[in-house]
């Protein structure tokens, strides 16, 4: 009898060790991915919501035309757009080399005092490529037109 009551003992320990060793696994995992998570916002979305200055995200539209300024060093000044609305970016670095006005682009960054600053500016990488997020934006606001083939 004694024998069974101990292998019972010791079964409900390796259950309740296991799911201990789940629950933290879990939350190291969530803990880690805090900040590998960044959600995506059309400048449509960005404006009806702003989103607060310490939470980190992506924006994606159009360089807005005539806007792109390249200031002092390496900081440029743009607009990006999704025919809704218009967000001004402020970036720090080198863009990429398909980067220009009327072209997608997706920023991540902060919005900041009503300016985005982004960490880092991906721009679509052939005529044909445009993030899909960026389509469905600009498809919302009526202003995406279908490559040409």
């Amino acid at each position: 009898m004694a024998l069974k009551s101990l292998k019972k003992q010791r079964r409900i320990q390796v259950v309740a060790v296991a799911a201990v060793a789940l629950v933290v696994s879990t939350a190291l995992i969530g803990y880690a991915m805090k900040d590998g998570i960044n959600f995506f916002r059309s400048p449509s979305q960005v404006m009806e919501t702003p989103p607060g200055p310490t939470e980190t995200f992506r924006i994606g539209g159009l360089v807005e035309e005539g806007t792109l300024v390249r200031g002092d060093g390496e900081q440029v000044r743009f607009s990006v757009t999704d025919g809704g609305a218009t967000v001004p970016v402020v970036y720090t670095g080198v863009l990429p080399d398909l980067f220009e006005e009327n072209q997608g682009m997706v920023g991540t960054g902060r919005y900041i005092d009503g300016v985005f600053e982004a960490s880092e500016i991906l721009a679509k990488h052939d005529e044909t490529y445009m993030p899909k997020e960026v389509v469905d934006a600009l498809k919302e606001q009526g202003v995406y037109q279908e490559p040409e083939s």
